[in-house]
């Protein structure tokens, strides 16, 4: 029995990545491919509530065939599992984002929410990303992402669990190897640039660099830093169990 993969990303249908993907997986079974019609990033988890989701067949260069969605990654892999395909994929791979998503950015990436509604579902998914955002090595990331693709079609993962990759943009040739990783401490330095439109009117634009926290030992960012492609086990259960006691002994009694 062939093998369902269904592919997403948040890059948006028409991004380099998502064709890198769909080319170096396509011959391991029977391969969808549902994605935002324009770019999504760093949308997180978010659904569409309050519109209508319109959707669309398109062709890639005569390549793939696909549902465009006019909504978020999550939209997308709802309406995959839910309406648009047959049968549940035994698959789902969120990809090939361009820019890594490792520490703190795996909170906003709709790369990886689109891995972690499959993951919601029931269904074994990855996210894979490549760490650069500007002449990316999409063949290194694709031969990534098929080895793992296969070794995820075989073990599966554990209930609640997705996998969370990152790729240095190095020839193959040049990555030394998997590193199982932690999520590194970072955060988000913002700098809100003030302007004035022609009109008078008042907006902000958005900039800063990220920020690593704290020690880099066994992490997404040493891994990637010293040529590993990191893998990261990510769960979507966000109680700080450690705290659990602690706050058993506030005095909250009304």
């Amino acid at each position: 029995m062939r093998m369902r993969i269904l592919i997403s990303n948040d890059d948006g249908i028409y991004a380099p990545g998502i064709m890198a993907l769909y080319q170096a997986v396509r011959d391991l079974g029977e391969i969808s491919v549902v994605a935002p019609h324009a770019e999504q990033s760093a949308v997180g988890h978010a659904i569409t509530i309050s519109d209508p989701i319109k959707i669309k067949t398109i062709q890639r260069e005569g390549d793939f065939e696909g549902y465009a969605v006019v909504g978020t990654p999550a939209d997308c892999v709802k309406l995959a599992v839910s309406v648009l395909l047959d049968k549940p994929p035994d698959l789902i791979i969120s990809g090939i984002n361009l820019g890594p998503n490792a520490g703190i950015s795996v909170i906003y990436s709709g790369t990886v929410s689109a891995a972690t509604e499959g993951t919601i579902l029931g269904i074994p998914s990855m996210a894979i990303s490549v760490d650069a955002f500007t002449n990316p090595l999409w063949d290194t990331a694709g031969q990534v992402a098929r080895r793992l693709a296969q070794e995820l079609l075989q073990r599966g993962l554990p209930p609640d669990t997705l996998l969370n990759v990152n790729v240095p943009n190095r020839p193959m040739d040049q990555i030394r190897g998997f590193a199982v990783t932690r999520m590194g401490r970072s955060r988000f330095a913002e700098i809100f640039h003030r302007r004035i439109t022609p009109r008078g009117d008042t907006y902000y634009w958005l900039d800063g660099e990220l920020q690593m926290l704290g020690d880099l030992k066994g992490t997404d960012f040493q891994a990637l830093a010293e040529g590993y492609v990191s893998l990261t086990p990510i769960g979507f259960d966000l109680t700080r169990h450690a705290c659990l006691p602690e706050l058993k002994q506030w005095n909250l009694a009304l």
